[in-house]
């Protein structure tokens, strides 16, 4: 079994955890946020997602593990499905199909640069540094936003950013140990993944609070693939086949991707307060949805 099989794979089920994740912190939010069994299925799954992605990275490029994230949606959408007793609309599967296909590309297209995903502590520092201060604003912004819809949106890229660098990180941490052995990990750095991971947990719940699923969750789904992709092109040399063209295609996929990654956050999950039994026959996607936003 190859790298890319093993990181593909690795990624599949780090995508279906975190689905599951998802689903369980939105019903987490829809009660207030009590609830210890409520917590402790959310931290599972979360946890479960993060380790299966974190062995995932040392298999895969950035771009691809990161990419292959979005497939969350894709397992949020039959799990909503089934909590909410609903068909997936035609749409949702034009959605998915979207998203596959970009994805597709995208994977199709990455190459591992040959040298090892190595991370100086300086550069490491700055890159710690900056991210902290985009969470910041982002959060600071969200803070006095009086908009529903915007707050989670703006945390929801601040949780987005911090899962992205994380995974960054990360891979910089496997690849040292990998290379170095574990005197040559960065205890800096192994402290901004936890800091950053555990940070982008709770500002994504914190988005989940009157807003519901569908928001948040395609902001996060976009966001942190775009960031990490962007870092690791930067920091570790990744790159595409074919040059200047193959850039051109990975750009038009990675659009292609993102419009069936938010088109599938849309109808993924419904509130159950945003409709009437009646209802409860329609597709997803074709039924009544409230979207709290008094701005």
């Amino acid at each position: 079994m190859g790298s890319l099989a093993w990181a593909v794979a690795l990624s599949i089920l780090s995508a279906a955890s975190y689905a599951g994740a998802a689903v369980a912190q939105e019903r987490l939010a829809e009660h207030r946020n009590r609830g210890v069994r409520r917590w402790a299925v959310a931290l599972l799954l979360t946890g479960g997602g993060v380790g299966l992605h974190v062995l995932a990275l040392n298999f895969g490029t950035v771009a691809v593990v990161q990419a292959l994230g979005t497939l969350t949606l894709l397992f949020a959408l039959p799990i909503s499905a089934l909590r909410y007793r609903v068909r997936i609309s035609i749409p949702a599967w034009i959605d998915a199909a979207l998203t596959v296909l970009g994805l597709s590309l995208i994977m199709s297209l990455s190459v591992e640069s040959s040298a090892p995903a190595l991370l100086t502590e300086t550069s490491g520092r700055y890159v710690a540094f900056l991210t902290l201060a985009v969470v910041g604003v982002l959060t600071t912004v969200a803070a006095i936003a009086h908009s529903a819809r915007w707050r989670a949106v703006l945390l929801a890229a601040a949780a987005g950013v911090a899962f992205g660098i994380a995974s960054v990180l990360s891979k910089a941490l496997l690849a040292s140990f990998t290379e170095h052995g574990a005197g040559s990990v960065s205890m800096f750095i192994t402290g901004m993944v936890v800091v950053l991971s555990t940070g982008g947990y709770l500002l994504g719940q914190l988005s989940y609070k009157g807003a519901g699923l569908a928001t948040p969750l395609a902001t996060v789904s976009v966001s942190n693939p775009l960031v990490a992709a962007v870092a690791g092109v930067v920091l570790f040399d990744e790159s595409f086949r074919f040059g200047a063209a193959g850039q051109v295609v990975v750009a038009l996929a990675a659009i292609v991707m993102t419009l069936g990654v938010i088109g599938l956050a849309r109808r993924t999950t419904v509130p159950p307060e945003a409709f009437e039994d009646e209802s409860l026959d329609l597709p997803v996607g074709e039924r009544p949805q409230e979207v709290s936003d008094h701005g």
